[in-house]
């Protein structure tokens, strides 16, 4: 039962606006404010015939990002490390950690190479999306390049930078990263839908992905019908090993609330994972796809994006898109996930755009216009 059954509606209207207008095969969506529940609902397929559900899990990809820099600050707390510490304290055997420290990893700006940008990568990937890497291969790939800048002087968005930084919390605390987690944040959390399950595997029931994006890779002519299920494409890619997680819309949703109000960091920390410092100190570089200047409208802190006053993780990979978003302020947490209609996909090139990213954003909207978060460009 909605707490308030206006904005439920409100809600569950941009939703089947998007679903339309974006091409969307399914979503998955909760909406909740001052913890009271407005909304939490399934719609459209996750396979032909196969409706959705709330209780569904999924891949959350770079929503574990927030949970490895929550732990980095726990640590911080403790008074166990700084943020100023040079990785190679720990990983003294990783090219350019004496240059490097454990802040710039959670903040990226490391100017490590994101290995998902490299061919060497992305050709493996898509030649066999079921293919296990380790954390070495993917460091391996990255380090094989320079770093993009002087650490510290400038942002790019670089899976790498967070496979390292779980190699450093396994020496650091002599333990796992999936124990780790489990121990000082998803169990604190009460989030026990939210695992590492440690393969390609997704609990039942599973929410069922599916893409084009191997088209280019593929050669299928443009126009040339292509459309094949990603569900269970190996992950082991997408971040450190121990944080390759699958969630469901609850976890997710709590997850929004409980980063959003930094519940299990000091108030120090908090403001630190939250810090805008970024703006107006970042540039574009020639070679980087992933390096521009930082604004209100994104700016990245520890582990988290900034959006307006909303913070937020939004996932985009294998043919599933993710969201969740706090508005501290007046407390309201949206978590989304999304699958997409064959349509969805560019026909020629593939290509396809977050629109789970435009989904939490247009429900931001339609519930505090006056607190409304920028729209992503062409959205």
């Amino acid at each position: 039962m909605s707490a308030d059954p206006a904005k439920a509606d409100a809600v569950m209207k941009v939703v089947r606006d998007t679903m339309a207008d974006a091409h969307l095969k399914a979503v998955i969506v909760s909406v909740t404010i001052d913890g009271k529940e407005i909304a939490t609902q399934a719609v459209g397929d996750s396979m032909p015939g196969v409706p959705a559900t709330t209780d569904m899990h999924f891949r959350n990809g770079a929503v574990a990002i927030s949970y490895v820099s929550t732990a980095l600050l726990q640590l911080v707390d403790e008074k166990k490390v700084s943020l100023d510490d040079k990785v190679s304290t720990w990983l003294p055997d990783i090219p350019y950690t004496d240059k490097v420290t454990l802040g710039q990893l959670a903040q990226m700006t490391s100017g490590y190479v994101d290995y998902v940008t490299t061919p060497e990568l992305d050709d493996a990937q898509y030649a066999n999306p079921f293919r296990t890497v380790t954390p070495e291969d993917l460091i391996a790939i990255s380090t094989a390049h320079p770093l993009l800048y002087e650490p510290g002087t400038n942002w790019n968005y670089s899976h790498t930078n967070y496979v390292i930084l779980g190699l450093a919390l396994e020496k650091i605390t002599g333990q796992g990263v999936a124990s780790l987690l489990e121990r000082k944040v998803l169990g604190p959390l009460g989030l026990d839908n939210t695992t590492d399950p440690g393969t390609p595997a997704i609990p039942e029931p599973a929410l069922h992905a599916y893409t084009s994006e191997r088209r280019q890779a593929l050669k299928i002519p443009a126009g040339t019908p292509f459309y094949e299920d990603s569900t269970y494409w190996n992950p082991s890619w997408t971040i450190t090993r121990g944080a390759i997680q699958t969630t469901t819309i609850h976890d997710l949703n709590a997850t929004a609330v409980a980063i959003g109000t930094g519940t299990l960091l000091s108030p120090e920390s908090y403001q630190k994972m939250l810090t805008k410092d970024l703006i107006g100190r970042t540039t574009t570089l020639p070679g980087c796809t992933t390096c521009h200047p930082q604004s209100p409208a994104y700016t990245y802190g520890l582990g988290i994006i900034s959006s307006g006053n909303w913070v937020l993780q939004n996932p985009l990979f294998s043919g599933e898109a993710g969201a969740y978003a706090y508005l501290p302020a007046q407390k309201v947490a949206i978590a989304v996930a999304v699958t997409f209609d064959q349509a969805a996909f560019d026909p020629a090139t593939g290509d396809y755009k977050n629109s789970a990213d435009v989904l939490w954003r247009r429900i931001a909207a339609a519930l505090v216009p006056g607190d409304a978060p920028p729209m992503p460009p062409g959205s």
